[in-house]
């Protein structure tokens, strides 16, 4: 019991990871065609996330690879059930790696315009899709005790489904201004700022909405009234969404996108704290959902593996804060001259 809860939490912490770090790529490739003005805007937005997306989404092959060792029924069922929308993820997120490395191959304004098309496409479609599959799955996918999907990939996009795409859109569009704020001067800084500001005034009553329609439409809320003590999730992800407003006011850019990833973390949480033990509820028996006691591998798998993430994961994150911290600084034209620059 205790180790499959300790997977659980794990489990959960992990996509939390994900979304907070590729979390800015997808927010800053999803206003690139409205923030870039020039070519140079967006060689500087590329070149902002250029040495972190590749080892942002290392954490969502992670999150799928422990889904898949710890949670192989979870796997089997979810990537059965999500096929059509994980698969779009998927070739998404694939174009648009493509795109940030064949934009600058050949200096025609046609080869950039149809890359700039798939930099956006490949960063809006999987935050949208992630907020959409996450959404649902709060609210219950109508399978049945065999694992078999009963309903369609138009099915997932329903009123909830919906706002929790819109809502993940919003939270990455806002995590990526604040840290363009932080890479890029000039008017792209200006319009960074702009854009972060506006953002936070649609975010708040998305996110308000959002948690009373959780209420009516999914039992998330059944372990916050259980535990009361839970609702300090709630607390501290909408402290750090009014945390990442104030710190903007203030131009200390470092906070605010520190604050707007800790509301990312504190959203995610607020799913999967709501769900425990479940990691893959059905909507159509409440007996047929898959939890973290019912759907886990064996305690020596899980054991081995505890093993592994302990060793390895802190060296991956020690890697990480030092590339955020060697290039933590505004990009400059002499960056765009390198030859490793996009």
């Amino acid at each position: 019991m205790e180790l499959q809860s300790i997977w659980f939490f794990l489990w959960g912490l992990l996509w939390a990871v994900f979304f907070l770090t590729d979390g800015f790529d997808f927010g800053i490739g999803t206003i690139y065609p409205f923030a870039g003005k020039t070519d140079r805007d967006r060689r500087v937005m590329l070149n902002s996330m250029g040495p972190f997306w590749d080892g942002n989404e290392v954490w969502l092959l992670t999150a799928g690879g422990v889904t898949f060792a710890a949670f192989p029924q979870v796997y089997a069922t979810m990537f059965s059930s999500l096929y059509t929308p994980l698969m779009l993820i998927l070739f998404a997120l694939i174009f648009r790696g493509v795109a940030l490395h064949f934009r600058g191959k050949i200096d025609s304004p046609a080869w950039k315009k149809t890359w700039d098309s798939l930099v956006f496409i490949g960063s809006f479609l999987p935050a949208l899709l992630f907020g959409v599959a996450f959404a649902n799955i709060f609210q219950g996918i109508p399978f049945d005790n065999e694992g078999f999907y009963h309903g369609n990939t138009l099915k997932l996009l329903n009123p909830y489904g919906l706002l929790g795409g819109l809502l993940f859109v919003l939270l990455f569009i806002l995590h990526g201004a604040n840290w363009l704020a932080i890479k890029a001067t000039g008017d792209l800084h200006a319009r960074a700022v702009a854009i972060s500001a506006k953002t936070w005034l649609i975010l708040v009553p998305v996110a308000v909405v959002f948690l009373i329609a959780s209420y009516f439409a999914t039992d998330l809320y059944a372990n916050y009234f259980k535990y009361p003590v839970l609702f300090l999730i709630i607390l501290v992800a909408v402290a750090a969404l009014f945390a990442a407003r104030f710190f903007s006011a203030k131009q200390a850019w470092f906070k605010a996108w520190f604050a707007s990833g800790l509301t990312i973390v504190g959203c995610t949480f607020f799913g999967v704290a709501g769900l425990f033990p479940a990691l893959f509820p059905s909507s159509m028996n409440p007996e047929w959902d898959l939890t973290a006691f019912n759907a886990s591998s064996s305690p020596l798998t899980l054991k081995i593996m505890l093993g592994v993430v302990l060793v390895f994961i802190p060296i991956v994150i020690c890697y990480q804060v030092w590339a955020y911290y060697l290039f933590k600084d505004p990009i400059t034209d002499e960056d765009l001259g390198l030859d490793e620059a996009y």
